[in-house]
């Protein structure tokens, strides 16, 4: 699933693989700081908070919503946006507080044993 692009990429349109998992992260860690937030507003947090850098698609992002949905870290609720539209809020459980905890471990795991590769070369 590549669900996240590097807008920044160079004239070819090349596009950065995020690995497996890092979704979930980035939209746990969106619902922790900011509370409540339907589908757009995750996804303009991302892209805000990363400068442009990473872009959730829809396609991506509402299938991934509906997974933790299912696996029980997040609930939703009906609402109305600023705008004036339905949309559906999502906000963590206790569940996806615990989950949230869990991918950053493995992220940090992760990106630890790649710099140590890198810092060797």
């Amino acid at each position: 699933m590549t669900a996240i692009i590097n807008r920044n990429s160079d004239l070819n349109d090349n596009r950065d693989e995020i690995p497996p998992g890092t979704l979930y992260l980035l939209i746990l860690k969106s619902l922790a700081v900011r509370g409540k937030l339907h589908g757009y507003e995750i996804a303009d947090n991302i892209q805000q908070t990363t400068d442009d850098v990473l872009q959730v698609e829809e396609g991506s992002l509402y299938p991934a919503l509906q997974r933790m949905l299912v696996k029980g870290w997040v609930i939703a609720e009906w609402g109305v946006t600023a705008g004036n539209r339905r949309a559906r809020y999502y906000s963590l459980t206790s569940a996806g507080k615990k989950q949230l905890g869990i991918e950053v471990s493995q992220f940090q795991r992760v990106m630890g044993a790649i710099t140590r590769v890198i810092q060797t070369i």
